[in-house]
């Protein structure tokens, strides 16, 4: 490794976080004003497909030759089954991350929860948002905040150092929702780290946001009763989303232990 390279290396968490930054306020510009609209959507996803391709880019050519120990976290793709699992278990971490961040601000002052109900024109928006939020938005985050930020370095302790740096940044880019943020990022960053593969990171991610999609279709209409609220933002489920996210996690953990 260069001179350079050694003293931009434990530079790269902030590095990566500000690419990343830049990055993904260029792509939500199409959606800047009050009404979002289907054009403007289509604007965001596909600046962030290139997003996408130009971080593929660095990740896989670039930052390699900078930094080696990059090597080490390659970029395959995970048997099918795996996907399935970690897409099954997502539910329940969005379920326990709500009860997280509930616990954690209840220590500080008390919440105030509101019902959770979804208007048909918010359902539409939130759907159409949906398509970046879960298919996008989760592979260029990852790339930027875990692959790119944590890849460069050699040592577990390291690595955790680089992820609580970045769950910290992350969290911080989700202003409101800092907590939860901040709580999803080092789960995100753990798994990458144990799995050495950002799409098992990936597809948490993306399940998650899945889940909160399909939550909003759940309180729109209305088969049960949510809490939640805007600051930070906590979303309570009620007792049949969470048994049904328990039941769908275990049916994950099946798969991929049936994988190992």
């Amino acid at each position: 490794m260069s001179k350079a390279a050694s003293l931009l290396k434990p530079l790269m968490p902030i590095v990566s976080a500000a690419y990343g930054i830049v990055i993904i306020y260029v792509t939500a510009l199409p959606l800047t004003g009050d009404h979002p609209n289907f054009v403007g959507e289509m604007l965001t996803w596909l600046i962030t497909l290139a997003g996408i391709a130009l971080t593929l880019l660095l990740v896989r050519r670039v930052e390699p030759k900078v930094f080696p120990t990059t090597r080490q976290f390659p970029l395959r793709l995970p048997k099918a089954s795996v996907v399935i699992g970690l897409l099954l278990i997502a539910p329940l971490w969005l379920v326990a991350e709500g009860y997280i961040v509930y616990g954690i601000t209840s220590l500080a002052h008390t919440v105030q929860m509101e019902p959770l109900a979804y208007a048909a024109d918010e359902l539409r928006e939130d759907l159409l948002a949906s398509i970046h939020a879960v298919l996008l938005a989760p592979v260029l985050e990852e790339l930027c905040f875990r692959q790119m930020a944590i890849s460069p370095f050699r040592s577990r302790g390291a690595q955790i150092a680089a992820c609580v740096v970045m769950a910290i940044l992350f969290g911080i880019f989700h202003v409101r929702n800092f907590p939860g943020a901040f709580i999803s990022a080092m789960l995100y960053g753990v798994v990458f780290i144990w799995s050495r593969n950002i799409w098992y990171s990936i597809t948490i991610h993306a399940g998650r946001n899945l889940t909160a999609t399909l939550l909003a279709v759940y309180c729109w209409l209305q088969p049960g009763n949510m809490l939640m609220t805007k600051t930070p933002v906590i979303i309570l489920p009620d007792m049949k989303v969470f048994i049904a996210s328990v039941f769908l996690a275990i049916i994950g953990v099946l798969l991929l232990k049936k994988k190992q």
